[in-house]
């Protein structure tokens, strides 16, 4: 009996101690470099402003009709992508233009805990549109669209490399959709 008592003694001394203290509530915090924006004069018929911190613009993609062009903006470090394309508006297509557009927003709306949707207008560059801010664990933070309404069509989409967790990827989604706006506000076509 008293080989059993010495040890379950010890270990009653030993494990009194201070009493835990649960960790205090924290929020992450990442810091991103202020944005430094340069115009990108690519082979499109259009010009915009880019984020040094994206590292490239990749995979600019003509269809063979040459009305139609796609481009991705990398941004490895945030582990997320802008998705833009091109369509040349025709007599014919401008209203189906903005309804997919518009369309592939409202598909977030299962995911999403919210949609908010300004609108741009800037008349001396004849650029009009949308922008939609995507709350919640949609796939897609940011979209957009802009037209001049007789030649030219951009939308953009966010996606980022990962399973959507809003609270994780909040700080990245705010600091693209800046550059997001950004784009559209240089936006100048050609």
């Amino acid at each position: 009996m008293k080989k059993i008592l010495i040890p379950i003694c010890v270990l009653f001394i030993l494990g009194c101690g201070d009493d835990p203290l649960p960790k205090p509530k924290a929020f992450l915090r990442l810091d991103y470099p202020n944005p430094i924006y340069k115009s990108v004069d690519i082979p499109v018929p259009f010009s915009f402003d880019k984020n040094e911190l994206a590292k490239s613009i990749t995979k600019i993609k003509n269809s063979e009709n040459g009305n139609s062009f796609s481009i991705d903006i990398e941004y490895p470090s945030l582990k997320g992508t802008v998705y833009l394309t091109y369509k040349k508006v025709t007599k014919d297509n401008l209203r189906d233009l903005l309804r997919d557009a518009q369309n592939l927003t409202q598909k977030h709306t299962q995911k999403a805990d919210q949609i908010q949707s300004n609108v741009f207008m800037n008349p001396e560059k004849q650029v009009y549109g949308m922008f939609y801010e995507v709350g919640g664990n949609a796939a897609s933070q940011s979209q957009f669209y802009a037209t001049d309404s007789i030649n030219h069509f951009l939308s953009g989409s966010l996606y980022f490399y990962t399973k959507p967790n809003y609270d994780s990827i909040y700080p990245a989604a705010i600091y693209l959709r800046n550059d997001i706006k950004r784009v559209v506000e240089s936006l100048d076509w050609k």
